[in-house]
């Protein structure tokens, strides 16, 4: 029996129309926020203007082509902090549909432009960014009612359908600016809201929530302003002094407590985001001074200096720019939290050691600990007699710990907050110390006994105050 069949040239031309509606990613253009000129004061604690900016808009241009530009998010009344997948395929951003509206998380397709909203939920979201297997990282604003937490911004986690959401930080802070780490890690903007307000530092930490550390800290007075991103080895992020100066800043990623390098040199204006380019050199937004708008420049990292202007919107600010370019996936760290698990475990070697040679004959040395948690104490615990200390924690609780002598009198209160995730396993040299100090390499005499429970019962706590 004879069959029909399609003619080859048939056949071709659907490959070809296959191949083009699946597209090649937009390498090179960009994608930039920008909003009317004249905003408000950024406020980097509660985030509006800064996080939440209203009438923002989302566009993608290629470089040096203003005639080029398209906007993305027009069925929106306010968008922005948009992220761009490895892939560059995508990008997930914050959106407004209407001003009344909570800020909610949303994805678009690059290629065909078509958008879907990842999370309809209470209280605003914004600061998403992709994580691998289709998950994503974002900011939320928390209240008493859904939190232990009096009130705060905290970063969830979610699939890309927004099933699965599950909160990942734990403490009175303000977390925004999140950024993924070529190493797996997210990069955060954390500044504490109480019981006082403190500079905000970058904080680094696993998405799942643990080992949450410092990663930058800088001097008083001074704020981060912008997401972090990596390249060369380094980390880029803008950071303003006390005076709402502006600067581009540089860390070195294995080093970045002790390495910072201000890029920018003897400029005029200010920046507001700065972001790698393909060539080699920085992508910034720059105004030139008071009265000029925000746009996006290209920076020569030799010099510090704006040396191109690549592209400006007449009566717009150009807060933000990204430029889409097809990358290595993050790598994706495994877990160790057990939900299961309602517990984590926490050690200090030496409550006392400041580091290597370091001597205070004033000081009084401390013997006990206090947990202290949002509004009351979680107990007192004696350490061993090496300084040594081992815990058994309530998980996804905010706690400080402050060190006592032996009648109760505090000799250090510095503690950042912390919290566990349950099933985690932390550890820390002592309170104080640079983090890449450490003491001689013993085992603890802590961990050699059960790990004492935190809340401490109170007739615990009493027996160990009359001791």
């Amino acid at each position: 029996m004879k069959q029909n069949r399609f003619p080859a040239y048939i056949l071709a031309l659907c490959f070809l129309l296959i191949l083009a509606s699946c597209g090649k990613p937009p390498v090179g253009k960009l994608i930039i926020t920008k909003v009317p000129s004249g905003q408000a004061t950024p406020n980097m604690l509660t985030g509006e203007n800064w996080r939440y900016i209203p009438r923002a808009v989302i566009a993608i241009v290629d470089p040096g082509k203003a005639s080029s530009e398209k906007i993305l998010t027009s069925d929106f009344y306010s968008a922005c902090s948009p992220d761009i997948s490895w892939d560059g395929d995508r990008i997930v951003f914050a959106g407004q549909k209407k001003q009344s509206d909570p800020w909610q998380i949303y994805e678009m397709n690059l290629k065909s432009r078509k958008y879907r909203q990842v999370l309809n939920i209470d209280g605003n979201c914004t600061d998403p960014v992709f994580l691998p297997l289709d998950k994503v990282i974002f900011t939320k604003n928390v209240t008493p009612s859904d939190s232990s937490l009096k009130t705060g911004y905290e970063l969830y986690v979610c699939n890309a359908d927004g099933s699965g959401m599950q909160q990942i930080t734990f403490h009175p802070y303000a977390d925004f600016a999140t950024t993924v780490l070529k190493d797996g890690r997210l990069l955060v903007v954390s500044k504490e809201i109480a019981p006082e307000q403190q500079n905000p530092s970058l904080v680094a930490l696993r998405p799942d929530g643990t080992k949450a550390d410092i990663f930058y800290k800088g001097a008083p007075g001074t704020s981060l302003i912008s997401r972090s991103h990596e390249a060369d080895e380094k980390v880029y992020f803008i950071e303003s002094d006390a005076n709402g100066k502006s600067e581009i800043i540089s860390v070195r990623y294995n080093r970045p407590l002790h390495s910072r390098q201000q890029v920018s040199s003897d400029n005029k204006g200010n920046f507001s985001s700065v972001f790698p380019s393909l060539n080699g050199n920085l992508l910034v937004t720059y105004n030139e001074g008071s009265g000029s708008s925000y746009a996006v420049y290209e920076l020569d990292k030799t010099t510090g200096k704006p040396v191109k202007n690549v592209f400006s919107s007449n009566g717009f600010d150009v807060v933000d720019a990204l430029q889409v370019d097809v990358h290595q996936r993050p790598k994706k760290l495994p877990s160790e939290v057990d939900m299961g698990v309602k517990t984590g475990l926490i050690m200090c070697q030496d409550i006392n050691f400041k580091g290597i040679g370091i001597m205070d004959p004033l000081s009084k040395k401390a013997v006990k600990i206090e947990v202290m948690g949002i509004d009351s104490s979680l107990g007192i615990i004696p350490v061993e007699s090496d300084g040594s200390v081992y815990l058994k924690i309530i998980a996804d609780m905010p706690f400080r710990i402050q060190t006592l002598d032996e009648r109760n009198k505090v000799v250090y209160s510095g503690s950042d907050w912390l919290w566990l995730r349950p099933n985690e396993r932390r550890g820390f040299v002592g309170f104080g110390v640079d983090e890449e100090v450490a003491p001689m390499n013993r085992v603890p005499k802590a961990v050699k006994k059960d790990p004492v429970s935190v809340p401490v019962i109170k007739m615990f706590e009493k027996e160990v105050e009359l001791e």
